[in-house]
């Protein structure tokens, strides 16, 4: 049982009527509340079209979507760096779908390796979607490759925002 809802700060009393009114419904059991901030999903408009510009990419580049698509995740992808024990870092490496391996390190006395992990894009949030493709768009328009008028990429970038 999840129940959303969405409010700024100032707005916070106003949302406690429709709150109460929410968890008078449940079963008497123990539930979490979580407040995080809202980030807004992209839209799948501009999903279909980054994979519509890879396709592109890749036939003009003469490779395959996937390869290219771990090529734009290393240019404009988003990432995280851990540290592992080195007999994990195989296992480790096969989970992302790109991994850079940094070398070891040493942190409180114990060595390990250091990874740099890039985050698939269908886990981006609308800011770092809007900065993959911005990057892609790029990319084809260097080679000639036709794109959206900027017109209608900030109408995909608008939908973002609802």
């Amino acid at each position: 049982m999840t129940q959303k809802i969405k409010f700024k700060p100032s707005e916070f009393l106003s949302v406690i009527p429709k709150l109460i009114e929410y968890i008078n419904t449940l079963p008497d059991k123990l539930f979490d509340i979580e407040i995080k901030q809202h980030r807004d999903k992209r839209s799948l408009d501009a999903n279909s079209y980054f994979w519509s510009l890879c396709g592109k990419l890749a036939d003009a580049l003469n490779t395959d979507r996937d390869s290219l698509y771990i090529q734009l995740l290393d240019r404009y992808g988003v990432f995280t760096h851990v540290i592992i024990k080195e007999q994990a870092a195989d296992q480790f490496k096969r989970e992302y779908r790109l991994v850079k391996d940094l070398g070891e390190v040493e942190v409180n006395g114990k060595s390990g390796i250091q990874l740099q992990c890039y985050f698939g894009s269908s886990t981006y949030d609308t800011k770092q979607m809007s900065r993959l493709i911005d990057g892609t768009v790029g990319e084809c328009r260097d080679l000639g490759i036709e794109t959206m008028v900027p017109a209608e990429l900030e109408r995909i970038k608008e939908e973002w925002a609802r």
